[in-house]
């Protein structure tokens, strides 16, 4: 099982750059692909990226791609979510997790535990 704790939110205006990262416990973290999902108020919680075990792919919903990248540093048990010319509609709590397979962090199946999330604010 792999621990997360999200970090790197914050209130910006339409247009700007946020870069969240998701810092890992467990000496399994590589092993693992890993995924940023973020809830809006009143809406499910959604997939936004994922990145196979050692970076060599990665997928992303519809609504960012173009505008974030999803990379990771194993030496240092981190995820990073690099979000570009950001909207009022990003606005969300963002979360991390893992699973064995980038599959499972698109289906939302087989997924670890979550952490507490960082909140993105995006004024227009």
């Amino acid at each position: 099982q792999v621990q997360l704790v999200e970090s790197g939110g914050g209130l910006v205006q339409a247009g700007g750059s946020l870069r969240l990262s998701c810092a890992a416990a467990g000496r399994t973290f590589s092993s693992y692909a890993m995924g940023w999902f973020r809830q809006a108020p009143g809406k499910e919680r959604e997939f936004v990226a994922a990145i196979s075990w050692n970076g060599g792919r990665t997928y992303y919903a519809d609504s960012v791609k173009g505008r974030f990248t999803i990379s990771r540093d194993n030496a240092k048990n981190t995820v990073y979510l690099q979000m570009n010319n950001l909207k009022p509609e990003d606005t969300a709590v963002y979360y991390c997790n893992s699973a064995p397979a980038t599959t499972g962090l698109r289906t939302g199946a087989d997924l670890g535990s979550w952490g507490q999330g960082t909140q993105v604010t995006v004024s227009s």
